[in-house]
């Protein structure tokens, strides 16, 4: 038994070592990591590759559109990557449609002759090594304890090189966010002011309830808040009841708590709501003032004002305006209440800065910048931007992880770019899709600040 598990995972092993090692070709190939002058192919022609093409995500080969000169004739086509020539045969491209476009295989080690088509095509192949430094390099980046693990070469890169990755890491953020919205969009059949109040539900949750206010705003009867949205009680119904809040008997009388259930009693059959589970909702470690019956309290303040939120929104040019758009205080009995049957001391339940700041940064842009798209209303887009360069540089543990590390973080532009490295990247062991993993493998020792790389 255990044998047959070892062997098991000796395969598996093996398995992902393979396609690490396909991966580094890949590498090589697609940045042209490699001695230009004495590329031959098997059969000895020179090559001399004028653009390797373009990475190709999708099935197919690996890169399209490439264009290569072999001896005297310029090939353009597909360029396919294997560690062994007998790869291709394992995998049957011969007789695969796909691969007929195929100029060339580039393989480290070319172990057989390969054909292509029904006719049986000879390929011309490339054995293409891959330099020592870069095998080095990159299993230094697999292996490194410390994090990040390009972080020796972090300090030598030239202030352009980071902005212009922390550019296309903030456009890939909101990128990401926009197809979020979309989608949103598309469930809503485009109902822009149903999708804002659902993006802003999400961010409510500030990480932590994210996911369950989420499923909660998927289940809001918004048909009935707009009939009822000049009844404060009946809406606070609407939203505890779909949020599975007013199931259970509170720990002590609460008049409040037990008329919201009476007109939520009604109102659910009047617009046949589903409330969600309650096991949703996370508690545990939450400040009072985190907890989702006070944000829910909050948000009913703006699910009243919801008609008019959208166009205040895409109006509104000064930060400090759009930020007094969320600043709302729940009805009066929240002024004693973090959560139904406990009384606490009076206080006014306002958002803070700080928590206004993240509901511009995760709300208000990535919907402007999905809205300017859609109507092609650039200017949208620009504030967009604007705002993100004008608030603060978010305060969590990834961002200050890399400013520890001397990476400059000036403002919330620059920390969405450092929460989307981290995610896409360094948390997923990308380092061969980022630039900054890309100084560290290129470089001839990534350690010594006099390396230039190849």
């Amino acid at each position: 038994m255990k044998g047959a598990l070892a062997r098991q995972t000796g395969g598996i092993i093996n398995l992902i070592m393979y396609y690490a090692m396909e991966s580094l070709i890949q590498y090589v190939w697609k940045h042209k990591l490699f001695p230009v002058s004495t590329l031959r192919t098997t059969c000895g022609q020179p090559v001399e590759v004028l653009h390797p093409g373009f990475s190709n995500p999708h099935a197919g080969p690996d890169f399209l559109q490439a264009r290569v000169r072999i001896g005297d004739t310029t090939w353009a086509g597909a360029v396919e990557v294997h560690c062994r020539s007998s790869d291709w045969k394992r995998h049957r491209h011969s007789s695969d449609p796909a691969y007929r476009a195929v100029i060339l295989h580039v393989v480290e080690k070319a172990d057989c002759e390969i054909f292509i088509g029904e006719k049986g095509q000879k390929l011309l192949q490339l054995e293409l090594s891959v330099p020592e430094h870069i095998r080095r390099n990159h299993q230094a980046l697999l292996e490194a304890d410390r994090r990040p693990r390009c972080q020796p070469v972090l300090d030598r890169l030239t202030s352009l090189d980071m902005r212009g990755w922390f550019t296309t890491l903030q456009v890939l953020r909101l990128e990401r966010k926009a197809t979020r919205i979309l989608d949103w969009l598309h469930d809503t059949v485009w109902h822009w002011e149903d999708v804002l109040l659902m993006n802003l539900a999400r961010n409510f949750g500030f990480g932590v309830n994210g996911d369950a206010f989420d499923l909660w705003a998927r289940k809001l009867p918004f048909e009935g808040i707009d009939k009822h949205r000049d009844d404060p009680v009946q809406v606070e119904a609407l939203l505890f009841g779909t949020a599975g809040l007013l199931e259970k008997e509170p720990e002590a009388d609460d008049a409040y708590y037990r008329l919201l259930q009476k007109e939520y009693r009604f109102l659910r059959h009047k617009f046949r709501c589903q409330p969600m589970q309650v096991v949703h909702w996370k508690f545990l470690r939450l400040r009072p003032v985190n907890f989702p019956h006070l944000r829910i309290a909050q948000l009913a303040v703006l699910c009243r004002q919801r008609r008019g939120l959208l166009s205040r929104v895409l109006e509104t040019e000064s930060l400090a305006e759009v930020k007094t758009l969320f600043d709302v205080q729940p009805s009066s009995y929240w002024d004693t209440h973090y959560t139904f049957g406990k009384e606490s001391p009076r206080r006014t339940k306002r958002l803070g800065s700080r928590s206004l700041d993240l509901l511009v940064i995760n709300t208000v842009v990535p919907f402007l910048y999905t809205y300017g798209m859609q109507t092609g209303e650039e200017h949208l887009c620009d504030r967009a931007q604007y705002f993100l360069e004008s608030l603060p540089v978010e305060d969590n543990r990834v961002v200050r992880s890399w400013k520890e590390v001397g990476v400059e973080v000036r403002d919330a532009a620059a920390s969405q770019a450092i929460l989307e490295l981290q995610q896409t990247y360094c948390d997923r062991d990308s380092c061969l899709s980022c630039r900054f993993g890309y100084e560290f493998i290129r470089r001839d020792d990534p350690w010594d600040t006099s390396s230039s790389g190849i």
